[in-house]
């Protein structure tokens, strides 16, 4: 339960619903984010957490997460239920890519079930129906751009080959009679057909209009040009018009079989387009959470908030665009000091300190990632009731006191022990003698309930009653009196002071009214203030000298740590010298030994003196320890040599990578030339704002993030340029198809730039494809901006070897001639 009713406009939680809708794809999963709401149930919070930390890990290390077709059909899919209705092909289009999608991402998971990855997600999508059938029979009727295919259907073909021959005629004809006009001086040189009302026709001057026979059509708007269809080609155009309207209805059939189709499968594509909107929301929570840093600390099902490290969103987001930091907030209640009564100066961030633990509570209990350090423990709460800021109504006559007594009443009435309250300014707005007395009484009660509580205040009631009882604690927003400036720090433990004497010196305030106002409160309360202050000044001093000689300590700790691992590391690899070097001494001894006792035999061979064998023996023995010695030191020498040698080596190396690293890790710049990862097409760097790249791959610009593309230098090119493409069988036989579907002309005149140019990229990049050595583009002169437009893009093309005007007598400049 939470309360007042616009709860989440109290901790400005409506902000962060605006942020989670900006990171969806979709308006699927923006419905998700608006239907968001808090919940009490453990283990559905849990859930929802879980699924959001295993997306955040997917957009963290996956790069192949399908999230390029999140479009939402269900109006489309509604609208076919009747009967007699049909698909346009761009809803049909919509739908194939969107279901592509959603099979994509069930194979995704799927995929991961091995390795034993996303276990919430994968759970989520496990029972997901995919449509595989649907997909095949709409890959048979469109293209990858969307467009009906010439082979959806015989008619479909027939008709399209009739047009292309008819169309083929009417061009023959026309630049026959154009060729013959321009001999007899009724038309310009340079003139070319267009068309007119979707019929091919001649540009004539209206001197000449009645040397050539046939239908006027149009004039232009000066009225120097009249459009003539000769007599001729009417027949012809006719058929055309009526080829069309024969492609058109068998279009409309086509669409009509296919959405019969589906029809009776619309229930349960609706319900794979809810998986589609929750996976886009779950995404869009997990980019929210990498935008503010949220992790999953400990969820634990009961009441008790163990934080370390907080932080506000919002005010996180704020100040990062500033380049600031926020301060964050240390915060515990448990059985035992479940009300926290916050004090200190006005600004110095006990409004903040209260809204953090509404908003990150509340976001928490909606399945949000938080912003808190890993280490840190949550809790549950059944209720969250606020009463922060101004509530004075006109309209029911309440003013902003009345207003706080009506949410206390409400508060007193409801508050149980798994409820959390959060109270800014505690019994103010009214005379502030009963206003602390009625303010300590309803904390006696909400204490008496056992329910959790933040509440800011000034009164001192309110500190001295937190310092008697049990439950209730006081925290102190700490200030700095030597510099007058708030350090947005919690202190939990005492109660904070007001500073009032000393803000209103800092702001200028007569030191005679200063003294006035202190003997009227008198030197008791002014000295209470004092020590007060003293006492808090002393424990951030004694508290930072114990912070810092916890981080001395656990620096120590590591360090000998360090030395210790190290030391032992050594003494086992001097042991292993050792024993090594001993093993060959004895080898060598062993050898020496012969030597020796066959010198000995031969000295008794010899029969030489007692004497001299004795001192020959003994040299020998001085020989032997010699050798031992000279070995050993010689090889435990050697070993350490070579263990120091080999650790230089490392670290030598471990410097080369990090600077080899550094160098592969420089970031994109203005003028580089870069590709998609995994992609071959190159383009060059317009823009870089912060993540965001703006990338120009020939005319077009694209905006891209930064993470998605990688720097090429200008070999890797040309090399790119000349990588074979292989293909397998199926697209062969598509490739061969689309060759002998394939018209070596093209009309755009009539279009506008931008979708003359999308044209002419698909037909260009069929071209290639079927691998054609010519094409001709018929833009018309005109303007000769399209002319322009298109060959400024012929030129990007590496495949194009060369373009060039048609001939004279066949449009000249009107046509381009491209070569492969």
């Amino acid at each position: 339960m939470l309360y007042p009713k616009n709860f989440e406009q109290k901790i400005s939680f409506d902000k962060i619903r605006s942020l989670i809708i900006e990171k969806c794809l979709s308006s699927l999963g923006e419905e998700k984010v608006l239907q968001m709401s808090f919940s009490s149930d453990f283990s559905v919070i849990m859930e929802q957490l879980c699924q959001t930390k295993e997306f955040v890990q997917i957009l963290q290390e996956e790069e192949n997460f399908p999230a390029d077709a999140f479009y939402d059909v269900r109006p489309s899919l509604k609208k076919i239920r009747i009967e007699g209705t049909y698909l346009d092909e761009r809803e049909l289009f919509d739908i194939r890519r969107s279901l592509q999608t959603i099979h994509d991402i069930s194979v995704f998971f799927k995929n991961k079930e091995e390795k034993a990855l996303y276990p919430n997600l994968r759970n989520m999508s496990g029972n997901m129906t995919t449509f595989p059938d649907i997909l095949k029979k709409a890959d048979f009727i469109i293209d990858k751009f969307g467009r009906i295919k010439d082979n959806a259907s015989p008619e479909l073909s027939r008709i399209r080959k009739d047009l292309i021959v008819t169309t083929a005629n009417i061009s023959k004809n026309l630049q026959s009679i154009l060729r013959s006009a321009q001999s007899e001086g009724f038309v310009e040189k340079d003139t070319t057909p267009t068309i007119r009302d979707g019929r091919l026709v001649i540009p004539v001057s209206p001197t000449f209009k009645r040397k050539i026979k046939g239908i006027v059509h149009d004039e232009s708007a000066t009225g120097k040009t009249v459009y003539i269809e000769p007599t001729e080609v009417v027949e012809a155009n006719n058929r055309i018009r009526e080829l069309e309207g024969e492609e058109k209805r068998e279009i409309i059939r086509i669409l009509t079989d296919f959405t019969d189709y589906i029809r009776p499968e619309i229930p349960e594509i609706l319900q794979s387009y809810d998986f589609l909107a929750i996976i886009d929301f779950i995404r869009a929570k997990a980019s929210f959470a990498l935008s503010i840093n949220a992790s999953l600390p400990s969820l634990e099902n009961k009441q008790h908030i163990d934080w370390r490290e907080a932080i506000h969103p919002i005010l996180y987001i704020s100040l990062k665009k500033q380049n600031k930091q926020v301060v964050p907030l240390d915060i515990e209640l448990n059985e035992e000091k479940r009300i926290l009564i916050i004090s200190g100066p006005n600004a110095g961030g006990k409004s903040v300190c209260l809204k953090t633990v509404g908003i990150l509570q509340y976001m928490l209990q909606c399945g949000l990632l938080i912003p808190l350090h890993e280490s840190s423990k949550v809790g549950i709460f059944q209720q969250i009731f606020v009463d922060i800021g101004d509530e004075q109504s006109i309209e029911n006559d309440l003013s902003t006191y009345s207003s706080h007594l009506t949410n206390m009443k409400y508060f007193v009435k409801n508050t149980t022990p798994q409820t959390l309250i959060l109270i800014d300014e505690f019994g103010s707005g009214t005379e502030p003698q009963i206003g602390g007395a009625i303010a300590e009484a309803l904390l006696r009660k909400f204490n008496e309930h056992q329910s959790f509580g933040v509440i800011t205040t000034h009164y001192q009631n309110l500190k001295h009653f937190a310092e008697n009882n049990d439950g209730v604690i006081n925290g102190a927003m700490l200030y700095d009196r030597h510099l007058m400036q708030a350090l947005f720090k919690l202190s939990i433990g005492n109660p904070g002071s007001s500073f009032a004497v000393e803000i209103a010196r800092k702001i200028g305030l007569p030191e005679e009214i200063i003294a006035n106002a202190s003997s009227i409160v008198g030197s008791d309360y002014i000295n209470s203030d004092k020590y007060l202050q003293d006492i808090v000044r002393d424990k951030r001093y004694w508290e930072n000298k114990r912070q810092n000689i916890r981080s001395q300590e656990k620096r120590l700790e590591e360090i000998t740590s360090k030395y210790e691992t190290e030391l032992f590391k050594l003494e086992n690899q001097r042991k292993d010298i050792l024993n090594k070097a001993k093993l060959e001494a004895e080898s060598i001894l062993s050898s020496t030994n012969a030597k020796i006792e066959n010198t000995i035999r031969e000295i008794k061979e010899a029969e030489a003196e007692k004497e001299k064998t004795k001192l020959i023996r003994r040299n020998l023995d001085e020989f032997k320890s010699t050798i031992i010695n000279e070995e050993k030191e010689n090889e435990i020498s050697h070993k350490i040599k070579k263990i120091s040698d080999k650790e230089k080596q490392q670290k030598q190396k471990k410097l080369s990578l990090e600077k080899q690293k550094k160098i592969n890790q420089d970031t994109i710049q203005k003028g580089d030339h870069v590709r998609l990862k995994g992609q071959t097409s190159s383009g060059t760097v317009l823009d870089v704002d912060n993540k965001n790249i703006t990338v120009a791959f020939g005319m077009i610009k694209s905006i891209i993030r930064a993470e998605l593309l990688e720097k090429i230098n200008k070999t890797q090119i040309k090399k790119e340029n000349h990588k074979h493409i292989f293909v397998n069988n199926q697209t062969s036989n598509d490739i061969h198809e689309k060759k002998l579907n394939f018209r070596q002309d093209i009309d755009i005149r009539g279009m506008r730039g931008d979708e003359a140019l999308q044209t002419i990229m698909y037909y260009i990049d069929d071209a290639i494809l079927t691998g054609v050595s010519r094409v001709r583009i018929l833009h018309g002169t005109g303007t000769g901006a399209l002319r322009q437009i298109i060959r400024d893009y012929l030129k990007t093309v590496p495949q194009v070897s060369n373009f060039q005007d048609e001939h004279v007598q066949f449009g000249g400049a009107g046509i381009t001639v491209v070569e492969f």
